[in-house]
């Protein structure tokens, strides 16, 4: 059976996890040598996030490779093969319908055992989980933060500023006053695209100052600001 390697490192992978190209493909190597898999072909993403595994060119090649020639998929670790439970069983389901397969190495997955299905079922769950976990802890400090109008990021939004001390939320009132007319004139039936026009006509700086507004800055403007007082004002 031909072997299929798969490397892959997201723009501050190599720093994050301290496994470079490198290192993965010597660790496939060593597999292919260990199972006599003479027949090794492989594939890389440098610098490519794992979010969508429609946007990695490498990875997309080695699954045709692998589909096309029953072969078998070799990754170093899951998380280089995709980040969602979603794009891993698709993985999964496309390389046993072709009657290829896939081994993982530091999860020691075979998926040429039933009970190998079975565990990387089992992991690809629990790892979409942590990471689940991780995104709530992050949302939940951050809106604490700005209950507290602590500094949640580099800019504030639309609307407030930040204290001399560079750490609290305080009101803007220029920028206020705008929201004030924004939410007036959406009130009144017009759209995004239109409160635009309005503002610049009325000559109403941007957060920035720079660029004028467009129908995408009214909006963002608006949702984080709102997003911003409902934790301050929230009881």
């Amino acid at each position: 059976m031909v072997a299929i390697g798969y490397v892959r490192v997201s723009t501050g992978g190599q720093a994050e996890d301290g496994v470079s190209l490198d290192a993965q493909r010597e660790k496939i190597e060593a597999w292919a040598r260990l199972h006599d898999e003479e027949d090794l072909v492989m594939y890389e993403d440098a610098g490519i996030s794992g979010g969508s595994m429609d946007q990695r060119p490498g990875l997309q090649e080695a699954l045709r490779e692998a589909c096309r020639r029953k072969g078998v998929l070799v990754v170093y670790s899951l998380s280089r093969l995709a980040r969602s439970t979603k794009d891993t069983l698709a993985i999964s389901d496309a390389l046993a319908k072709a009657k290829a397969e896939l081994v993982s190495l530091s999860e020691r997955i075979d998926t040429t055992s039933a009970s190998g299905k079975m565990v990387f079922r089992m992991l690809a769950v629990l790892a979409e989980f942590e990471r689940d976990q991780v995104s709530e802890r992050t949302k939940a400090a951050m809106a604490h933060l700005r209950a507290n109008r602590r500094r949640f990021s580099r800019f504030a939004p639309y609307g407030w500023t930040f204290d001399p001390s560079g750490t609290r939320l305080i009101p803007n009132d220029v920028e206020q006053e705008a929201l004030v007319k924004i939410r007036g004139l959406r009130t009144n039936g017009l759209s995004y695209r239109e409160i635009a026009r309005q503002l610049n006509e009325d000559g109403v700086p941007t957060k920035q100052g720079k660029g004028p507004w467009t129908a995408k800055v009214v909006r963002s403007a608006v949702n984080r600001t709102e997003s911003t007082s409902q934790e301050i004002l929230k009881p």
